[in-house]
């Protein structure tokens, strides 16, 4: 009895906060169209995000590249489409695995230190002594760390499938024989513009949406050192949760209906 009294006031809670972190995204909306912005903090965070969040991106997209080459190019080659290997590689990345992938790492790097920042400056009376310094903390905390996700996340997607497209180049090349021409026709054929402005796309949702659960999660925290820890792990649960949530509605969007992803065909 006493679990299940638990459980449903921790659900409570966060269902309390998520909506406290759509009001907050809708006042940040609101606080861009009046041109608030502070430069030198969103600068900053650019900084912070993009190149800080670089290595463990490329990385991860370009294993990620080899991995699915690895698991797709035996499969092809047996059916005789070996020459398509390439194209598919690069739909999936561009489409989903890049943008998906890449705002995976930024939630676990980026939107948890978002939380723990601005939760810790909650629970230490920080954000208290903005208002008493006429500072708004949207202003000045959360306006900054969301242009900066949505402008380094695409960034980094567009990167992340540069490094996994090379990924899979090489484990087509050097463990199945397929020659560097066939493959990079095969990304030239399969791969469009839509293509990589669906990735852009995603990643700037995705961005917006790490950002803002991670700021909102800061923001609405409570009970000291504990419930910084318990902010940080929610806030990346809830990313995660958004992120898998939104990219099936872009996808079906996007993507929707019967068609030929083949360019020119």
């Amino acid at each position: 009895m006493a679990g299940q009294v638990a459980s449903d006031t921790g659900f409570r809670r966060w269902f309390q906060r998520l909506i406290a972190a759509i009001f907050l995204g809708g006042q940040v909306v609101l606080h861009l169209l009046k041109a608030k912005i502070n430069r030198r903090n969103t600068f900053e965070q650019c900084s912070s995000v993009g190149p800080g969040s670089l290595a463990i991106a490329l990385t991860t997209a370009g294993f990620v590249g080899m991995v699915f080459t690895i698991q797709v190019a035996r499969e092809f080659i047996y059916f005789g489409a070996g020459s398509a290997v390439g194209g598919v590689l690069a739909l999936a990345l561009a489409r989903e695995l890049a943008p998906a992938l890449t705002a995976v790492v930024l939630a676990g790097r980026v939107g948890s230190a978002f939380a723990a920042e601005i939760g810790t400056m909650r629970v230490t009376e920080q954000i208290d002594a903005l208002y008493i310094l006429k500072t708004d903390p949207i202003d000045y905390l959360v306006v900054p760390r969301i242009i900066a996700c949505c402008l380094m996340l695409p960034v980094l997607t567009l990167l992340s499938l540069l490094v996994g497209l090379t990924g899979g180049l090489l484990v087509a090349t050097n463990l199945y024989g397929i020659s560097q021409s066939i493959f990079l026709e095969s990304i030239q054929s399969f791969l469009g513009v839509w293509d990589l402005v669906s990735a852009i796309l995603k990643a700037i949702v995705f961005g917006g949406l790490v950002a803002t659960i991670g700021c909102s999660w800061g923001l609405t925290t409570t009970g000291g050192a504990k419930g910084v820890g318990q902010s940080t792990t929610t806030a990346v649960v809830t990313s995660l949760l958004a992120i898998f949530i939104m990219n099936f509605f872009l996808s079906w969007l996007m993507f929707q209906g019967t068609g030929n992803a083949v360019v020119g065909s």
